[in-house]
């Protein structure tokens, strides 16, 4: 049984993607070739944004976010205490301090409770994370961080297909960004990225930030980077990206169908009001979580543990990282959560072996 099956979607988008690969290799326009301009009108239009602009990876997103946005040395940067290192460490790339908070417990997003009562005059961002699949209450954290001038940056690199409130993950704050790693809900045959705004101003910025800074060739205006992405997997999602919808509505119908199975064996991820989800991860909780991973790996069923340390606990932001508050809930998240076999592919018979063991190992 596999924990991720790319192979199946390789294969049903396998005709489409080797054609636009072979186009590529054809016009010879490895850098920015007419793909790149192609697939982020698409990623706009699906996102329901005015711009999109894609890079080198969801990391690189975050960073070019928080450069364009001018966040630097004596800003702060609210972000979740449970979290990829990537949505903290961006932070420290632009010699800001991250400010960590804490998550409510049913949907894993950042708390905006917590993030009022951390906000200070040093704050510039807050970056939340759609953690597994769903987002958190986008329209409470957009409404504080507006009030206090603060911008809302979306780090949906596990969540791009999920909506709230009709919305699409990338479209619901001043900034959205996601990631095309391989495993993520949509993926390419390596790393890649996206940025997605409504921001002229901010769009021009992350067009200038991703090519050295250059508004035109020879001309640069601001210190950059190499952060385009590649035109070949460009392609690769121009050519899976017809099969999306079906693989979002599977993802779905397969968490829908492992919590109903589930429920009353362990703690299920529940959908927050007006969300769906698309369960890049489909994560439950468990107070001996190790011990059922283990029972789990005997029975021949893959899992894996997103994430077994908090930010503030690791080793680069000892003795610096604001904690703003109690992290009890992130700290009690890292020691339960436990992943089970998820992708768009997986069989009613392979699911339901997982349940079974699950349900073995629990008693």
């Amino acid at each position: 049984m596999l924990f991720i099956d790319l192979k199946t979607p390789h294969r049903r988008a396998k005709a489409a993607i080797e054609a636009r690969m072979n186009a590529v290799l054809e016009h010879g326009a490895f850098i920015m070739g007419p793909e790149i301009d192609e697939l982020e009108q698409q990623l706009a239009a699906y996102v329901g944004v005015s711009h999109a602009l894609t890079v080198g990876s969801g990391t690189q997103a975050l960073e070019l976010a928080l450069r364009a946005l001018d966040v630097g040395p004596g800003d702060e940067v609210i972000t979740p205490a449970f979290s990829w290192i990537s949505s903290a460490e961006v932070v420290r790339l632009v010699g800001a301090e991250p400010v960590f908070v804490d998550i409510e417990p049913v949907g894993f997003g950042v708390d905006p409770r917590r993030v009022e009562a951390a906000l200070t005059p040093a704050t510039k961002a807050v970056i939340a994370v759609s953690l597994f699949g769903q987002m958190p209450d986008f329209e409470a954290l957009d409404r504080l961080c507006a009030r206090r001038g603060v911008t809302l940056i979306e780090d949906g690199a596990q969540s791009f297909g999920a909506t709230q409130r009709g919305r699409k993950s990338g479209g619901v704050a001043r900034v959205g960004c996601t990631s095309f790693f391989p495993a993520k809900p949509l993926g390419c045959y390596g790393d890649g990225g996206a940025l997605f705004t409504d921001d002229a101003a901010l769009a021009r910025a992350f067009s200038e930030l991703r090519s050295h800074g250059a508004a035109e060739r020879h001309h640069h205006t601001r210190v950059g980077t190499n952060g385009r992405f590649d035109t070949l997997q460009a392609a690769v999602l121009l050519g899976k990206l017809p099969c999306f919808d079906d693989e979002v509505q599977a993802r779905g119908r397969i968490g829908a169908r492992y919590s109903e199975r589930l429920r009353d064996v362990c703690v299920v991820p529940e959908l927050l009001p007006g969300n769906t989800h698309v369960y890049a991860q489909y994560t439950i909780r468990a107070p001996d979580r190790d011990a059922l991973g283990g029972a789990l790996r005997e029975a021949g069923i893959p899992t894996a543990v997103y994430y077994p340390k908090c930010l503030h606990q690791q080793p680069v932001f000892a003795g610096g990282g604001g904690v703003r508050g109690q992290l009890l809930e992130s700290e009690r998240a890292a020691r339960e959560v436990l992943s089970l076999p998820m992708h768009a592919y997986l069989s009613e018979a392979d699911q339901d072996r997982v349940v079974e063991a699950v349900k073995r190992a629990i008693g």
